[in-house]
């Protein structure tokens, strides 16, 4: 069993929101008891122009954002898919900018935390090349479901990242089951900490192995 969270990703303009950027696809699939139970993927038309080079990018044209749905009737349904489900995103840092930015446009504040996939990578594949999403992929040998750089494969293939993390944590320290507050505790531990910040863990909250 596993704690359930909703993996989230954007497709967008440019690097930033607060240097114009605006959201162009979004992806949030729901993660739980080791599989994907649901999922919510829609482009989105905010108006913004999409320079050439993030349409050879991400496969994303300005013609195919003209013909998507408004930004904010795909905000709303996005925030009632979340909910208060927590999120993780790969480099979280950047999809939660564009959360944000996007759901302060309709007047919404998150309501969930979100978690960081590449955090947690860096302390349970230390020996990776890097911790970009297509290189994790192939160092754990996981599915690639579609084209990078667009929001549903990219979600679905950190939803296989998340779930063969916490499989591989099960496998090296003897655990059934891996809660979401130790995967908390591992994205902060030192990238070479790991054993002990599950040790600590199992002292802290008395943890027992299965």
């Amino acid at each position: 069993m596993s704690d359930a969270v909703i993996v989230i990703d954007f497709e967008t303009t440019g690097i930033s929101p607060a240097h114009g950027a605006r959201a162009t696809e979004v992806a949030a699939v729901l993660v739980a008891d080791g599989r994907i139970l649901d999922r919510y993927q829609s482009l989105m038309n905010t108006g913004a122009w999409i320079p050439p080079f993030i349409e050879q990018l991400t496969g994303i044209s300005n013609r195919m954002i003209q013909q998507a749905p408004d930004a904010a009737r795909v905000m709303g349904e996005l925030a009632r898919f979340i909910g208060d489900t927590p999120l993780v995103a790969h480099n979280a840092s950047f999809d939660k900018k564009f959360l944000q930015a996007e759901l302060d446009r309709i007047q919404l504040a998150p309501q969930a935390e979100m978690l960081c996939s590449m955090r947690v990578a860096r302390r349970v594949y230390p020996q990776a090349v890097n911790h970009k999403l297509a290189t994790l992929v192939r160092h754990a040998r996981l599915v690639k479901t579609g084209a990078y750089h667009r929001a549903l494969a990219d979600a679905e293939m950190t939803a296989g990242l998340w779930l063969e993390m916490q499989a591989e944590l099960g496998r090296q320290f003897g655990l059934e089951r891996i809660p979401l507050a130790l995967l908390r505790k591992i994205q902060s531990a030192p990238c070479r900490g790991l054993r002990g910040c599950v040790e600590a863990f199992r002292r802290s909250s008395n943890f027992q192995i299965q």
